[in-house]
């Protein structure tokens, strides 16, 4: 059998990788680190079980906008850490799409300090959320929020930020504000990108290792004195797969 595409070429090697234990895997010369990254979803690949199509295209968008790749030590962004994996999986589970406390009364105005005031799920707040910054670059770029140019789409995450200009209330829901969308969407960004990949994100612990984060290491008390020292280790997972 021939393969010629690269894709498909790599699309064949795993599924045989897939067949095998990780043990496997890492006598075959991977590390355990190696063999993980190869038995995650494909981003390119991935179905979303919680996202619309049309939701997806902007969680791709805008997590990469978020962290993008190639910043400082040519780190991976949100998209080569499987942020939005981690993130689709997190809102379909009942744990922390649905299940949250509910009970009134809500007050939308109310300080932070006050905590949760939204009337809505995680899994609500992402729906709306999604779709009135769509719908509020329909009505001023005549495109969907992931068609935008990269600086449009910084352009508007900043106005969702601070509520500048982005009116959810004069776009016909007053129980979320712009700002409240953006701050859940950064918070899951962020998680996705530093959790154990156990969780879906932080694919073959890229991001720890850009950071130089030991991960779940029993014990490393002996380089926790030793400041401005890269710790030479690599970090290993809740799984025990090791960088």
């Amino acid at each position: 059998m021939l393969l010629n595409k690269p894709t498909t070429r790599r699309k064949f090697l795993l599924g045989s990788l897939l067949a095998l234990p990780l043990s496997d895997l890492v006598f075959k010369g991977l590390t355990a680190a190696q063999a993980a990254e190869m038995a995650a979803p494909e981003l390119a690949d991935y179905k979303p079980i919680f996202f619309s199509a049309d939701e997806w295209q902007f969680i791709l968008a805008a997590t990469d906008r978020l962290i993008p790749a190639g910043g400082k030590g040519k780190a991976p962004g949100a998209l080569e850490t499987n942020v939005p994996i981690f993130i689709d999986q997190q809102l379909h589970s009942p744990e922390f799409g649905a299940e949250i406390y509910m009970q009134g009364p809500f007050n939308v105005h109310a300080p932070a300090t006050m905590g949760y005031q939204i009337p809505f799920t995680p899994q609500q707040m992402y729906q709306t959320g999604i779709k009135l910054v769509n719908q509020w670059t329909q009505s001023n770029f005549q495109k969907p929020f992931h068609e935008l140019s990269l600086e449009e789409k910084d352009a508007v995450l900043t106005k969702v930020n601070k509520n500048d200009g982005i009116d959810f209330a004069a776009l016909g829901e007053e129980n979320l504000k712009a700002s409240q969308f953006f701050g859940q969407l950064l918070s899951d960004t962020k998680h996705g990108y530093l959790a154990d990949p156990m969780y879906g994100g932080n694919k073959g612990m890229k991001a720890w290792i850009a950071i130089g984060f030991p991960g779940a290491r029993a014990s490393f008390t002996e380089w926790v004195k030793q400041h401005n020292v890269p710790y030479p280790l690599g970090p290993v997972s809740l799984l025990g797969e090791s960088a």
